[in-house]
């Protein structure tokens, strides 16, 4: 399984930006996808999570600015994320996991067995 991140960029406060998260190799079709973010010096951070059925979960920090969604036909996870903030800076990462629903410790990167490279996002 290979996830692969794009469309990160700088952008100013209050502006957009639409990550993609392209997955190839799949030989599973229930899973949950997520997307982290990374400050520097600071810890992995849960972002968003969307489950097999299209069920959605977001930091508190993110809800009703950030979006994540899914287009199964083309194996693309997406995160919306508008009114950006100098505190959304960080590297985002897309994450992968081979159970359909959330259980446990989702909101822990170690639930996660598949990651991408990460996005770098700057807001100024």
């Amino acid at each position: 399984v290979q996830l692969v991140e794009s469309g990160g960029g700088s952008v100013q406060a209050g502006g957009s930006l639409r990550l993609s998260c392209a997955a190839s190799g799949w030989t599973y079709s229930r899973y949950c996808m997520a997307w982290f973010r990374q400050a520097p010096g600071k810890e992995r951070e849960w972002v968003a999570a969307i489950d097999s059925d299209g069920g959605t979960r977001y930091v508190d920090s993110v809800k009703g600015r950030f979006t994540i969604s899914e287009d199964n036909a083309k194996n693309t996870l997406y995160l919306q994320m508008n009114s950006l903030k100098s505190g959304d800076t960080a590297m985002y990462y897309c994450a992968a996991e081979r159970r359909p629903y959330w259980s446990g410790d989702y909101l822990r990167p170690s639930w996660y067995n598949y990651w991408g490279q990460g996005t770098q996002v700057t807001v100024s």
